[in-house]
């Protein structure tokens, strides 16, 4: 969420850095709430002030003499009038928060203006793939391996979805083991949380209420119950942790991972590039989250960005790192880079993982805050990447490892796990 006296105080540098996302906000509109928040509180205050002078001057009045039913007909006037100001601002208030929390996030000054067509390559790691026979997509191979059985993935749950069976699942968690031995390795902190989740945790990540229609929301027969979903992204789960906590400034940086499958509504239009695992109603992802001080955010991109490459390269494949441009970039993230994998079937770059900083964007949805060595309060950082997701890792494994009989060698990082070193 955007501070108010941020949109107040500097109107043109708020409306220009959203113009840089095609964002055409109405922030005049949202100075005119404010506007009136403000009246309103003033109002309120100058009654009350009101109020506790008439008070403090009835018992001199009684031991006097002097009447005083005047003076207590006018304290119930303005009794009612500050209770009329209370509802008054208490709708106010929630016309103010849902415009603020409707608004994307500002992007970073070095962030470029436009779509992905802006996008930079910032990094190459290695070559792609040369073969001297014809290559086959993932789909025939996964199938000819009997790594992934689609049908009866779709029998089971309909388009979107997969099943993993024998070595496709054991190369599946043999990722996930790699993925979290790292991370531990790196000193971060393993999360198991909740896959279903209430309706805050969208809210303080920024995903509600714009993007409500694109989680699958969970029934249930109380009305009365609070609104659930299924998260799409454990960064959901991890940037609540700490809602409406104030925490150490010697106790940050916060470094948290999480495994989840991921659940999406969204699932693409099954066009030929979203064939078999690349887009998906459900998939496994590893999730890097830092909550830290504004000073420290910086370093915490460039470390998870770090460790995102990382994962990629220790299983030797072919990868592009791109910077977003703010219109490419979620509407919650101030910056993005994206790692993208090569399908050499398709001929195209697949993104396997984005590592984003909201700067305070989400904290000051979820009133995560922390407390300095001088005792001020502050907004922390939320920063999160995919460590990795693997839906598209294991494709790109499979396409840029493959072999001319048909096998495809097992990534060296893999192969205790999975107990051999091709797959035939």
């Amino acid at each position: 969420m955007i501070d108010i006296n941020l949109i107040r105080n500097d109107t043109e540098h708020v409306a220009a850095a959203l113009a840089k996302r095609g964002c055409d906000a109405d922030l005049n509109k949202i100075i005119a709430i404010d506007g009136t928040r403000r009246e309103i509180i003033g109002k309120t205050e100058s009654l009350k002030a009101e109020k506790n002078k008439a008070s403090a001057q009835i018992p001199a009045l009684k031991k006097a003499g002097e009447p005083v039913d005047e003076i207590f007909a006018r304290m119930r006037e303005i009794g009612n009038e500050i209770s009329a100001c209370d509802e008054k601002l208490k709708a106010v208030e929630t016309e103010l928060r849902t415009e603020l929390l409707c608004l994307p996030n500002l992007p970073d000054e070095d962030v470029v203006a436009g779509g992905k067509e802006n996008n930079a390559v910032v990094k190459v790691y290695g070559k792609k793939p040369e073969f001297d026979f014809p290559v086959k997509n993932h789909v025939d191979l996964c199938e000819s391996l009997k790594l992934i059985d689609y049908e009866r993935g779709v029998k089971l749950a309909g388009n979107g979805s997969w099943l993993y069976t024998g070595k496709g699942a054991l190369i599946e968690w043999a990722l996930l083991d790699y993925f979290i031995k790292t991370h531990v390795k790196d000193g971060y902190t393993f999360i198991l949380p909740p896959h279903m989740l209430n309706y805050e945790c969208g809210l303080g990540a920024g995903q509600f209420p714009k993007f409500e229609d694109d989680v699958y929301r969970v029934e249930t027969a109380d009305d009365s119950a609070a609104k659930r979903f299924m998260l799409p992204t454990a960064e959901t789960a991890l940037v609540n942790i700490y809602r409406g906590e104030i925490l150490s400034e010697k106790d940050l940086p916060k470094k948290l991972f999480a495994y989840t499958p991921c659940y999406r509504k969204e699932a693409g239009s099954y066009r030929a590039e979203e064939r078999g695992m690349i887009r998906g109603h459900q998939f496994d992802k590893v999730e890097m989250v830092q909550v830290t001080t504004p000073e420290q955010s910086k370093a915490a991109f460039e470390e998870l960005v770090g460790k995102a490459c990382a994962l990629v390269e220790g299983l030797g494949l072919h990868y592009r790192l791109s910077k977003l441009a703010a219109g490419d970039c979620s509407a919650s993230m101030a910056r993005t880079y994206d790692i993208e994998v090569w399908i050499p079937s398709m001929g195209i770059y697949k993104e396997v993982s984005s590592v984003s900083n909201a700067n305070d964007y989400q904290a000051r949805r979820n009133m995560t805050r922390y407390r300095g060595g001088d005792g001020k309060i502050g907004y922390v950082h939320t920063l999160n990447g995919s460590g990795l997701a693997t839906s598209r890792i294991l494709p790109a494994i499979v396409e840029q490892y493959q072999n001319k009989d048909g096998s495809v060698t097992v990534p060296e990082v893999l192969r205790e796990f999975v107990g051999i070193d091709v797959l035939r």
